[in-house]
């Protein structure tokens, strides 16, 4: 019989630019705990930041080697939120979905070859079973439910500008977002009086799903920005307290934001826009 007790656990994954990261994204991880451990269903047991890697194209995007490093300085200290190299290392760019399929599967199989070509999709929110060369054994599918309950949730971590994003023609797959929030989940983290819960109201996608939404309300209002860090870096002002202070120090030391960093990529179609945009040709 299944404990009414047992929580059901979480692991929460932002994924993006981190260029670079900031105070405030290291805060949604800590909003988010907050919110969940608070219902009183939900276990957090880990934090996944994962970078977005060069391929994106996005204007003003440094190096992936350099936003890792500083994830994982800023993270050093952290009991709970690591930072995972994966999506940044890959050539391509990769859709956030096939990055939220990649986390599960790695829950579902501890097998460090895990691959891009193991990131299926989901049927159903997934669960490990205990004995992992029996997993997709047919005839053992009815004692499956048990060890189902008992895998991770991965779940998106995202402020409310990647939320409104999915309205962003060529930016999302309408089947992707689907597939994001009935197979994963998001985690917005919105300031009071935001539009988010409006927008959701306007997406027949968002709407469908809108339990599997989690909307948290940041009411320690935090508007700093990685923008509004290189803009300040850009003209020599101060950005200490806006970034962990080891974040500070590498920027400085290998001086990475200025004004001709800011025009990497300046002219070229995000990656995604210029992917779906041909795909929506064929």
């Amino acid at each position: 019989m299944e404990d009414p007790d047992k929580k059901t656990e979480v692991v929460l994954l932002a994924c993006g630019s981190f260029n670079p990261i900031t105070n405030m994204h290291l805060r949604l991880f800590e909003l988010a705990k907050d919110y969940f451990h608070e219902t009183g269903k939900y276990k957090v047991i880990k934090g996944i930041i994962s970078p977005v890697g060069d391929a994106y194209k996005k204007k003003g995007l440094i190096s992936a080697n350099h936003r890792v490093t500083m994830a994982k300085l800023a993270t050093k200290n952290s009991d709970w939120v690591e930072v995972d190299d994966w999506e940044s290392s890959q050539s391509e760019w990769l859709e956030t979905l096939k990055v939220l399929r990649y986390h599960h599967q790695k829950l579902l199989s501890p097998d460090p070859t895990n691959s891009l070509q193991n990131a299926i999709p989901l049927t159903k929110p997934g669960r490990k079973r205990k004995q992992e060369p029996n997993r997709h054994d047919p005839v053992k599918k009815k004692n499956q439910s048990p060890d189902i309950k008992s895998v991770p949730q991965v779940k998106l971590l995202c402020g409310s500008d990647m939320l409104e994003s999915f309205g962003i023609p060529n930016l999302w797959k309408s089947e992707d977002i689907t597939e994001i929030v009935q197979n994963h989940g998001l985690v917005c983290i919105s300031r009071a009086g935001n539009s988010v819960q409006k927008f959701i109201y306007e997406s027949d996608i968002l709407w469908r799903h809108k339990n599997n939404i989690h909307l948290v309300e940041e009411w320690i209002t935090n508007d700093i920005s990685s923008t509004k860090i290189r803009r300040a870096l850009r003209r020599g002002q101060s950005i200490r307290y806006l970034v962990p202070d080891v974040v500070q120090a590498y920027i400085e030391k290998n001086n990475l934001y200025s004004p001709e960093s800011e025009d990497r990529n300046a002219g070229v179609v995000l990656a995604p826009l210029q992917k779906h945009a041909s795909d929506s040709k064929n």
